[in-house]
């Protein structure tokens, strides 16, 4: 039985995060092939995790931008000791704020906290979810409404 479309974009936020963990700690020469070991050791094809690819492109084009809004939304916090991990998380979800209106802005938001709960500590989903919910509140659009723009 295939994988519902949530079940696979929750694959590749998962691998995403993976991912932009790990450039931000050590980032390659070349993305392409690094990129392509990445998913050679994943559990599934890399077509599995195509959303996944999408969001890591996404982020490091946009990466300035992101962090950005990071270091303007992230009241009383220095940017530098923002934990990769969480920051890897906040970039995905603004990402996906700011650049798929096919998403609703609290399904990113979830999503973020989830990953947080998985993967973070747990003081870290009320950091996520403050930056996001202020971020939320400047999109200018339904946050619980994809548009088609």
């Amino acid at each position: 039985m295939s994988k519902s479309i949530f079940a696979l974009r929750r694959d590749g936020r998962v691998a995403a995060l993976q991912y932009l963990y790990a450039w931000s700690l050590n980032t390659p020469a070349d993305l392409s092939d690094d990129l392509r070991l990445f998913f050679e050791h994943q559990e599934q094809p890399r077509t599995h995790y195509a959303f996944g690819e999408e969001i890591i492109h996404g982020v490091l084009e946009n990466r300035e931008t992101i962090d950005s809004h990071i270091r303007a939304l992230a009241h009383n916090w220095e940017f530098d000791r923002i934990a990769r991990i969480d920051l890897a998380i906040l970039r995905i979800a603004i990402f996906e704020m700011l650049h798929r209106k096919d998403i609703p802005p609290v399904v990113s938001i979830n999503e973020a906290i989830d990953l947080s709960k998985q993967f973070s500590n747990a003081d870290a989903k009320r950091f996520i979810n403050g930056i996001l919910d202020r971020l939320k509140d400047q999109l200018g659009r339904d946050s619980r409404k994809a548009t088609t723009e």
